[in-house]
């Protein structure tokens, strides 16, 4: 099966709903703990690279120029509306130009990685939950998961959009009510931890934007700590201190930590 490539500027398809919340800006195993992709993402434990940094906690992901990053949040507690009360931040979400790429983090058994059974379930369920197609093949971190899924295009959606976007889209899909969305699935496994990312966008199909992406996956560093947890419990996450010291000056990183993004993709 071979995808075509997506249009910029279609929106990002759902996945499992999370909520965000607006603010300012082990035994010993036998085998060997499986190891990063080679350049990064590093363990905190490596000899890594000094690059300048945001502290999210348990990922300290580079920053440059024309970077964005939001948080998405899970609800944690709800009033009798549904309208969430608190939460906790289950993801980071970088953006560049017309591209986003979400990183999450996840415990991970010492014997051996978890990224095989993931790519097998995450495929299953968008085959059959979200009557998407998937194919499998080989990127510059290794296996990974290519996702074809239909997105809504509402009326509420169309109207959100700029209008530079929405006159790219086909005529056919919006009569349809949908479009195809492309999404790329990456994942890692390292040393008692498993980092996934999501990207979607013109990066999909644009190198150039890719390459800026690939180059801030390449760069992060996962803190996983001494705690024992269960495999595929997410790793805490926190904001950053940048996050609260106001609006950027010019020439300054876009420090956007809690707008509206793509949506929680569940590893369980």
């Amino acid at each position: 099966m071979a995808f075509g490539r997506r249009r910029q500027g279609e929106e990002p398809a759902k996945g499992a709903e999370a909520t965000e919340e607006s603010a300012q800006p082990v035994d010993e195993a036998e085998a060997e703990a499986p190891e990063s992709a080679e350049g990064g993402p590093w363990d905190s434990e490596d000899s890594f690279p000094e690059l300048q940094r945001l502290d999210f906690g348990a990922l300290q992901i580079p920053v440059a120029p024309g970077l964005g990053f939001q948080v998405n949040f899970e609800a944690t507690q709800v009033d009798e509306e549904g309208n969430p009360l608190d939460g906790r931040p289950v993801a980071v979400l970088v953006q560049y130009a017309e591209s986003a790429m979400q990183l999450q983090v996840f415990a991970a058994p010492k014997r051996s990685g978890i990224w095989a059974d993931v790519r097998r379930e995450t495929a299953k369920d968008i085959e059959e939950e979200a009557q998407g197609q998937t194919q499998e093949g080989d990127g510059p971190f290794g296996p990974e998961l290519l996702a074809m899924v239909p997105a809504a295009l509402t009326e509420e959606v169309l109207a959100e959009m700029p209008d530079e976007v929405r006159e790219q889209i086909p005529a056919e899909f919006i009569e349809q009510g949908w479009a195809p969305q492309i999404i790329r699935f990456l994942g890692v496994d390292g040393p008692r931890w498993f980092l996934q990312a999501v990207v979607q966008g013109a990066a999909i199909e644009d190198e150039e934007q890719w390459q800026v992406l690939e180059d801030v996956l390449r760069g992060v560093v996962v803190v996983r700590g001494d705690a024992p947890m269960p495999p595929r419990d997410l790793l805490e996450l926190q904001i950053p201190k940048e996050f609260g010291e106001g609006e950027p000056e010019e020439g300054e990183e876009n420090f956007s930590p809690f707008e509206r993004g793509p949506e929680i993709t569940e590893v369980r």
